[in-house]
Formats: structure tokens, sequence, C-alpha cells
């Protein structure tokens, strides 16, 4: 049974980067919206006459915690969804959601190493796992967040991934810059992952973020030598 349509409520808005907002929507009717952290839910923004065209969805950027959750978006140019959510949504605005939906999840034990790899707002899904690893103290091996982004002005949650890393045991986050020199890492993505997992540990990749992005590193790490059963991947397209 899919999961039935729910009126949230818009409860904070914040700018998170110059095109990158953050936002809070509480479900009033639930006590506890219960999900896995990765999963995702459909917005039904009334942008379109076709339901199925005013569909949007979004990657649940928080740990379940209460009937709140946050949800980080990026303003697309042309794209009518995010249009509606940047320059009409306000707190208070109301909006039709449904979920959770998505197998994008943790593995029920984790006995190998994982590998978050993402891009923009691809980091959502990553944030909540990392969060609900370290408030329900979850085995782990070690985890390795891989984040590529343009410029250190689009780096998203920074401090927040920084203090995540010194509280998680094992847990490396390597955010990497294709547009500007710093001093962190610099290129894209491939070359990190690839890098550390050259001695071909035994490892889960989660890759979230573009299609050019996921089908590349899907084709790189099949041929480190990886199986397809550990390559789990969310597209946002």
């Amino acid at each position: 049974m899919p999961e039935p349509w729910r009126t949230g409520v818009f409860t904070r808005i914040e700018q998170e980067t110059p095109n990158t907002r953050r936002f809070w929507i509480q479900i009033p009717e639930l006590e506890e919206f219960v999900f896995k952290p990765g999963q995702f839910v459909t917005l039904d923004l009334p942008i379109h006459e076709q339901k199925n065209k005013r569909w949007r969805s979004y990657s649940i950027a928080s740990p379940p915690d209460g009937n709140t959750i946050e949800l980080v978006i990026v303003l697309l140019e042309g794209g009518a969804g995010t249009h509606y959510l940047f320059n009409h949504v306000q707190v208070g605005t109301e909006v039709l959601l449904r979920g959770p939906q998505g197998v994008f999840t943790l593995p029920p034990v984790i006995d190998r190493d994982l590998f978050f790899i993402c891009t923009g707002t691809g980091i959502a899904p990553f944030r909540s796992m990392l969060h609900y690893i370290k408030k329900h103290q979850v085995p782990h091996h070690q985890i390795y967040c891989i984040f590529g982004t343009r410029t250190q002005k689009d780096i998203l949650y920074y401090e927040e991934m920084k203090q995540l890393e010194r509280e998680i045991p094992g847990l490396h986050y390597i955010p990497t810059l294709s547009r500007e020199q710093w001093e962190g890492r610099t290129g894209y993505v491939h070359a990190v992952y690839e890098e550390l997992a050259a001695d071909k540990k035994p490892a889960h990749f989660y890759l979230c973020g573009w299609r050019a992005m996921i089908n590349e590193a899907r084709q790189r790490i099949a041929q480190m030598g990886y199986e397809r059963q550990f390559i789990h991947f969310e597209l946002f397209d």
C-alpha cells in the first residue's frame, strides 16, 4: 500500500548557500513521522493541472525525530517546482506530501566500509544517515563521506559535517572542489574514492546526485572489481 497524502506545514526556511535553501516541514496530524534514513518524500506542488506534473521528490536531510522533516533544495534554472518553493512558499504555507518512500537505506548490519559519494544536495540522505548512526551508536566500520561541488560557497553543512567527523569514530568527511583551489581536496569525487578503495577493501558504495556523476561512478566502481549488489544509488533528475 502506498503511503497516503498528508498535509504538511512549512515551519522554517533558511538560506544555506546562494542557490540552496533548507526547508522544515511539520506534519501536524502525526506525532511521529516514521522513516528510514535515506528515504524521500514527494511534494504535490500547485504548478500544473496534471497531478503527476506537480510531483517533486526530495530526500529527507534530517534523521527521524518527531513529526518535522528537513529538506535541502537547490534552485534549478527553469525548474517550475523549485521556482514555486523559492518564490511562493513562506513559513505557514501548507503542502501536500506523501512518504516515506525509497529503498536507498543503510544495510541492516554494517559489516564493511561505507562510501557515501555525493554532489550538491545529494548529501541530504547521508546527513540523515550520519546523524542516525551517531544518535543510536550504530556499529560500523570506516565511513568515507565524499562531497563534490564547485566552490567553497557551494559547500552544504560544512561546519556540521566537520563536527560529525569529530564525533563519529571512523568517519572521514572529504569535500572536494572542482572549480576552486583551497586547503582541501580539488577535482572530482571519482579520484577520491578510487584512491581510498584502491586496495579493494570490502565496502558498500552509496551514490546520490546528478545522473552523469552516478553513471560514471557506477562504471568506475564496477571496473574496480566491486559487485553490483554493493553499489546503491539515488538519482536527482
